[in-house]
């Protein structure tokens, strides 16, 4: 796991971007609007027009506190439900536009 202080700074520079909330009674953490709404937008690759899927999960950066990655499952199944496992890491250095629909992103697909 992670150290105690390393859970703190993340939990705080994702509460300064609206990523998550800690409710002041109780000190417990929740998922912010922020990343609730990644979870609602389709994400579309700009170089092919294709429909990716939908955002249900990130890799979050331990040391910066940010975000380095959307994971989106390929076949665009329901969570990832009936597919085979595998999913697309989507850099976000490779983000061009967040709308209030879609992410529009720019990958180069092998094959």
């Amino acid at each position: 796991g992670l150290h105690k202080s390393t859970v703190h700074r993340l939990l705080s520079s994702m509460c300064t971007r609206g990523y998550v909330q800690r409710d002041a009674a109780t000190s417990i953490y929740r998922a912010g609007m922020r990343l609730c709404e990644l979870e609602n937008k389709e994400v579309i690759n700009a170089c092919d027009c294709k429909k990716l899927g939908y955002v249900v999960d990130l890799i979050i950066d331990e040391c910066k506190g940010c975000i380095e990655a959307l994971v989106i499952p390929k076949g665009g199944k329901l969570c990832g439900f009936f597919s085979d496992g595998a999913e697309y890491i989507i850099p976000y250095k490779c983000i061009r536009k967040i709308g209030p629909d879609i992410i529009l992103v720019e990958i180069h697909e092998e094959g």
